[in-house]
């Protein structure tokens, strides 16, 4: 049975003029850069079946038509399906060996227009970083900051990590280390020929505040807090990753009301919010959110709740169907 309307995995093609070829690798194109799906020529986009063009009749040579226009090559099924007239389906898989594009060097991904109606858009240089993210091709928080050196972290910020390390009952031998061996021991640099160059974790772990906003711009966070349509607190921050968390966790601290419970002969304090649940909540926001993104964590105390929120979907493996029960994988391993 054929579908009767469009979404971001199914697409229909008139085909009643003979579709250009161009115009099916461009569709391919997309199918695989966004979630695979089924391209049907000789539907309108209307839903109205008018047949698939006499030239496009041969399923048997079009897979191998297709992998030769596609880099990587895609490999595709295609079969004729009988209906008021014969419709050619073309099924195309998800990739998941990286960023696929025409032979003619074109890019496109699938998205959804505020409509509801699916397209097919240019995917930007801009937007690789993130598509490899989600496949898990790339660590973007690993990646060295050729400009950057050790000159840019933050002496008070490195002081900063080695107290929460022994506050927390950190590895111990960290801290008896010197400072380049401790940035290489937690991935803060790499060494490019004797010069150690610091990475994305490093600089927005403990670097300077004038370095993260030039060379990571993406990095920022809010801490908001609405009563109704009534904002009380509504600040921007833009600090390295640990001077961050501590200033959320100091706000929290002021607008996580506790409630007294009696328990037997005992009155107990319970908070609002449970402070190791916030602190880890807080801390998955920023080491999974996606650095290649424009956007900010935010954290917002509403009447309705809490909300914690980042930019970046869930990687490849994870959805909202199997969140609770899929393997753990960092956005950001370094």
């Amino acid at each position: 049975m054929l579908p009767t309307k469009e979404t971001l995995t199914i697409e229909f093609k008139s085909d009643k003029r003979k579709l250009q070829n161009s115009d099916i690798f461009d569709a391919v194109v997309a199918f695989a850069n966004t979630e695979g799906g089924d391209l049907y020529l000789g539907i309108e986009d209307s839903g109205e079946v008018t047949g698939v063009h006499k030239d496009h009749m041969d399923p048997s040579t079009l897979g191998a038509f297709i992998a030769n226009n596609t880099l990587p090559p895609v490999a595709i099924r295609a079969e004729i399906i009988e209906d008021i007239y014969p419709v050619l389906k073309i099924s195309v898989p998800k990739s998941y060996s990286g960023i696929v594009a025409t032979i003619t060097g074109k890019i496109q991904r699938r998205q959804i227009k505020a409509d509801g109606t699916p397209e097919n858009v240019p995917m930007y240089p801009a937007e690789f970083a993130t598509r490899l993210s989600d496949l898990r091709m790339l660590d973007y928080s690993a990646m060295p900051l050729l400009d950057c050196t050790t000159e840019d972290f933050d002496p008070v910020e490195i002081e900063h990590l080695r107290n929460l390390i022994l506050a927390y009952n950190g590895e111990a031998t960290l801290l008896q280390l010197p400072n380049d061996d401790l940035f290489k021991a937690l991935g803060f640099v790499r060494d490019f020929n004797g010069q150690l160059i610091p990475t994305v974790t490093g600089i927005l772990m403990i670097g300077r505040v004038p370095v993260i906003k030039r060379y990571i711009p993406t990095h920022s966070s809010s801490f908001q807090v609405l009563s109704g349509t009534d904002i009380k607190v509504n600040d921007d921050i833009c600090l390295p990753l640990l001077s961050t968390i501590d200033k959320i966790n100091t706000y929290m601290e002021a607008w996580n009301p506790e409630q007294e419970i009696e328990m037997g002969l005992f009155r107990v304090s319970v908070p609002a919010f449970n402070k190791r649940a916030f602190r880890e909540a807080l801390v998955n926001a920023f080491s999974h959110r996606d650095y290649s993104k424009m956007g900010r964590v935010r954290v917002a105390v509403s009447d309705d709740g809490l909300t914690i929120a980042n930019p970046g979907g869930f990687i490849e493996g994870v959805s909202i169907k199997n969140l609770l029960t899929a393997e753990p994988h960092g956005r950001n391993p370094q």
